[in-house]
């Protein structure tokens, strides 16, 4: 086994020993393989784009409605459940509300007293054109007409609160028909996230019933790291390309958050939102605005960077072996990173046994 190991060791120190010009390393293909070094092509390129950003699929907070009991009621029946599509001015749920007939009495009552004011104010006016009755009576039964007519408003409002239409307002006023039975409809066009009552349960006024969404389009809140924000443009092109989704960015955080130092980004996601559930986590890359010397860059693995004497750089294979070539690192993940430098793309670069290259080099050229 220790001769093996000699003989192995002898073996690396006969490449390292080898005399090159400049950043070359002159190695076969068989040694190559012989020492673990295996290479893969750069990916395709990327102009000024940061990727691999973890996100939260969120919805937009203006395509959420809560459903709340708009009077103290029992439920009688439940029309729809979780997962559920609906459609604007469906009914979901169905009340028992002895509130509702009081209302609805408090309605008919101010009805009829506003209908008498206007009676009453229709022949004070003639009387007092006539001479018969004193101008200041005229005005008293004008302001009662006007006290009722803002007693009836109030009531009708309360029914419209309470979620009875203007059609069934007017049948109520129509035909004195009282009712108990409130039917809740919903607000948009969406679908049910969430339910909180049951038939045969006694609720409260206000208390949440159902929360419905509307889930085209979603958004992203993503975690970015401070570094990562420098050249984020409000506008700026985001993509879930695991997801097929697509968006644009719409806010960026002003302050970092305490826990990871991370800035918030929020993103309006326009195409794919199908493919995405509120609450899930998803990677997401976001383009970025480039000057005209940035060139194209590259999401490169971790481990096929190396840093030398001040250098960095990454190993490129050639018809006789690898070059270092001199990089920037414009963005560091943990396990990727976004690389500039002057490469025209379609090179292969070293991603395992890097550790033996970047030996080789510092043999011919010096430690760090």
């Amino acid at each position: 086994m220790k001769k093996a190991f000699r003989i192995f060791g002898l073996f690396v120190l006969s490449i390292t020993q080898l005399a090159w010009a400049g950043d070359d390393i002159a190695i076969s293909a068989k040694q190559a393989q012989t020492l673990g070094i295996t290479t893969a092509a750069l990916p395709r390129k990327q102009s000024g784009e940061v990727s691999g950003l973890p996100a939260q699929v969120v919805i937009p907070p203006n395509q959420m409605f809560v459903i709340s009991t708009p009077l103290p009621a029992m439920v009688e029946q439940t029309l729809v459940g979780v997962g559920d599509s609906v459609k604007k001015g469906q009914p979901i749920a169905r009340l028992q509300s002895p509130a509702l007939a009081e209302a609805q009495r408090g309605l008919l009552q101010a009805s009829v007293q506003s209908q008498l004011a206007k009676e009453n104010i229709a022949r004070d006016e003639a009387l007092w054109k006539d001479g018969i009755i004193s101008e200041s009576r005229y005005r008293a039964t004008k302001g009662l007409a006007l006290d009722a007519q803002a007693v009836l408003a109030e009531r009708t409002q309360m029914l419209r609160l309470s979620g009875m239409s203007e059609v069934a307002i007017a049948q109520l006023q129509s035909g004195n028909n009282l009712s108990s039975l409130l039917t809740v409809t919903a607000p948009i066009d969406g679908v049910v996230l969430e339910k909180s009552a049951s038939a045969g349960q006694r609720l409260d006024a206000a208390v949440p019933m159902f929360k419905i969404a509307k889930l085209n389009p979603l958004a992203l809140e993503i975690q970015a790291p401070l570094a990562y924000t420098r050249d984020l443009k409000i506008g700026a092109a985001v993509t879930v390309p695991a997801f097929a989704a697509s968006g644009r960015l719409t806010a960026i955080g002003r302050s970092l958050s305490g826990a990871n130092q991370t800035i918030l980004l929020r993103v309006m996601i326009q195409q794919g939102a199908d493919n995405l559930r509120p609450g899930q986590f998803v990677e997401a890359s976001i383009s970025i605005s480039t000057g005209a010397n940035d060139g194209a860059q590259w999401d490169i693995p971790n481990g096929a960077i190396s840093r030398i004497a001040g250098r960095t750089v990454v190993f490129v294979e050639t018809p006789q072996g690898f070059r270092a070539q001199t990089i920037n690192v414009l963005n560091e993940g943990a396990q990727n990173s976004m690389i500039g430098g002057d490469l025209v793309g379609d090179e292969k670069i070293a991603v395992r046994g890097v550790s033996t290259l970047k030996s080789s080099l510092m043999g011919i050229g010096g430690g760090e």
